[in-house]
């Protein structure tokens, strides 16, 4: 069985890809015994994702992918956008949150979108996979599921929160559900 790194030690987004992935075995940066955080400096959901699966490819020889992704809210100009794992200064994600629902007091527009940028590194080439997933900012957490702002965000389309999404649902219509099914596309053409 083909092997595949997932460039994250994010508990939450690895069980969201293993749901989507069939016949590859999934390792995890913990797998691999790679032991630090990944850097990412750059101004671009790309340029950070590649930047990851770069680091772990050059560490392992492995197929890897990396993912970088964010909330875009449109009465922020797309703000937080790359910045969302660290919004309020630190990767606390309810810090994040509560950051972002202060921000957008009062704002007639709570219209966003999640964006998910995957890079592939497959047999030494690179590749790219894009999902997006609208929806809109609610001043009130709901649910218990998901990680980051899935409490505040309602896809188009629904009525509840990806937090109270089940996950299966959330899988199809999320953003890195939308770019993952890309990605899995690929490697089935691949290994045909």
């Amino acid at each position: 069985m083909q092997q595949l790194v997932i460039a994250s030690n994010n508990a939450g987004k690895i069980r969201e890809i293993r749901e989507l992935v069939e016949d590859i075995e999934l390792l995890s940066l913990k797998d691999i015994g790679f032991p630090q955080e990944i850097a990412e400096p750059f101004h671009s959901f790309e340029e950070n994702a590649l930047a990851k699966a770069s680091a772990i490819y050059q560490f392992c020889g492995k197929n890897v992918f990396a993912d970088d992704s964010g909330i875009c809210v449109n009465a922020l100009h797309g703000v937080p956008g790359v910045e969302s794992a660290h919004y309020s200064g630190s990767r606390d994600d309810e810090k994040n949150l509560q950051k972002l629902l202060s921000e957008l007091k009062g704002a007639a527009d709570m219209s966003a979108f999640y964006k998910a940028v995957i890079c592939l590194i497959w047999d030494g080439e690179v590749y790219y996979f894009e999902g997006i997933c609208e929806g809109q900012i609610i001043e009130e957490k709901r649910g218990e599921g998901g990680f980051g702002y899935d409490p505040i965000f309602v896809p188009d389309g629904y009525n509840m929160t990806f937090g109270e999404l089940p996950l299966n649902i959330k899988n199809q219509i999320s953003h890195r559900g939308k770019a993952v099914k890309k990605m899995v596309s690929f490697l089935e053409e691949r290994m045909r």
